[in-house]
């Protein structure tokens, strides 16, 4: 009996003596990653850290950069065209309690509909729009005044025309605008940010097939061009009837005068350089032609442009560009009505001959697009590793002392006589300023090929320092 009790008793010990140290390590060592592993798995972590994380922390960082899934696939983009720095760099200081104005150029069946909801229903404001339930317009006032930012069907309706292209809104929005506003607001000028979303050519050309065969016109569509309505000869109707619900997509490929053809190129090019509706100025060919290098760029200097097949991305583009923020994050909806209908592989090469136009312009899109959103994360990227960079030679300054650096100048007894500019440092010193003097030039002065690497890791001894300033 004494054995077994003596024997239970150091049981009893052993088990207290461990629970005592596990309460002392959480103590010691709160977190996931105990602190005096940190330095020896550092390697490991970054390794394994998401693309995106640009905090650079612990215990799910990564959730803090909401966009870091869509990091993955630009690593497969190949650029085709070449832009400049300028075309790529969109921030806009838009000044939502002044006089700037966002306009939305509205073009049929790019996912419009749903972007113009997110603009009035999902935007954290100071000062919301009002929407209310059975009106589809809502008022979208600046704080403090009542007079609305924003330009679009969901907050002025259709006021320069239902669908209006980029000739007929640059015309018409200032002119617009300018009544609404009080003589006092007229003597500060605005600022005109447009904005529009493009998608691609064959599914928004089956989207409006689908939609017209339902019965949709357009007819209040004004196609106002330097001052003047189309004539019926310049712009023929495609049916007879009050609409052409029930046709066929054979019927609509077949009219020539079907404005769903290559209809982004022309809504977003400026019809007064070809004679606007007027077909007889020049020959097709020469007409599409300079109607393409118009819609590219004018699509170019937009202030913003979002793609439909890429919704994340577009969200963290408008974000970025306007430093605005969306409450809730867009959804991907990869089955529309255009997906569902079953298209022959000839039919769709048929449909892309009949936009060519758009297909080109699409191709220039999509790639301005995607370089866009990598020139604006690697940019990103940049600007938090200085952040953290200049975090790091502040507590390097505090835990000099710790260290063992004393900052004094050590005068050698044989040897050349130094001057003030150049004193010996101690090793632990000229360690630390060596390496700071590393990481600046890196952040400073490189160009990243691959704007996914990793982290350099050289940071392990600052992030050590970090470390021991928080055990102290």
């Amino acid at each position: 009996m004494d054995e077994k009790s003596n024997y239970s008793r150091i049981l009893v010990a052993l088990v207290m003596v461990l629970l005592f140290g596990v309460i002392v390590l959480q103590y010691v060592c709160p977190t996931s990653d105990c602190q005096l592993l940190h330095l020896a798995s550092l390697s490991t972590r970054i390794g394994s850290r998401a693309p995106g994380d640009l905090t650079g922390g612990t215990n799910g960082a990564s959730a803090g950069d909401p966009y870091s899934s869509e990091d993955g696939a630009m690593a497969r983009f190949v650029p085709r065209f070449n832009f400049t720095a300028r075309d790529l760099y969109r921030v806009v200081e838009f000044n939502i309690k002044g006089n700037d104005v966002i306009v939305f150029l509205h073009i049929q069946k790019t996912g419009g509909t749903t972007f113009g909801r997110h603009l009035v229903r999902n935007i954290q404001l100071e000062r919301p729009c009002e929407c209310h339930a059975g009106q589809k317009k809502c008022t979208c006032y600046r704080p403090g005044k009542r007079d609305t930012w924003l330009f679009s069907r969901f907050s002025t309706g259709w006021s320069c025309g239902l669908h209006a292209d980029w000739t007929e809104l640059t015309n018409c929005v200032p002119s617009f605008m300018n009544t609404r506003e009080s003589r006092e607001m007229l003597k500060t000028p605005k600022n005109y940010y447009y904005i529009t979303i493009l998608r691609d050519p064959v599914w928004r050309y089956l989207s409006e097939w689908r939609h017209v065969q339902r019965g949709a016109t357009w007819k209040a569509s004004k196609h106002i061009c330097d001052g003047r309505l189309p004539t019926l000869t310049e712009l023929p109707s495609c049916y007879s009837g009050d609409d052409w619900s029930g046709c066929s997509l054979e019927e609509f490929m077949a009219c020539p005068y079907n404005l769903a053809n290559n209809r982004q190129t022309r809504m977003l090019a400026d019809l007064s350089l070809v004679g606007c509706y007027n077909l007889s100025v020049m020959s097709e060919s020469q007409r599409w032609a300079m109607l393409l290098e118009s819609a590219k760029r004018n699509l170019r200097n937009m202030a913003f442009f979002g793609l439909t097949e890429y919704q994340r991305k577009t969200q963290y583009l408008f974000e970025h560009t306007f430093h605005l923020s969306f409450i809730a994050p867009f959804t991907q909806l990869n089955g529309t009505r255009a997906t569902s209908v079953e298209v022959e592989l000839e039919t769709q090469r048929r449909i892309r001959e009949l936009n060519q136009w758009d297909v080109n312009l699409y191709e220039y899109a999509r790639d301005l697009f995607l370089q866009r959103f990598q020139y604006a994360r690697q940019q990103e990227r940049r600007e938090a590793r200085q952040r953290r960079l200049r975090e790091r030679r502040k507590l390097r300054a505090k835990v000099k002392p710790w260290w063992g650096v004393t900052g004094k100048v050590i005068k050698p007894t044989k040897g050349p006589q130094l001057t003030k500019q150049s004193p010996v440092l101690s090793f632990s010193e000229e360690k630390l300023m060596n390496m700071e003097q590393k990481l600046e030039t890196e952040i400073e002065g490189q160009v990243e090929d691959n704007w996914l690497g990793e982290e350099d890791d050289n940071e392990a001894i600052l992030d050590y320092l970090e470390n021991v300033e928080q055990w102290r």
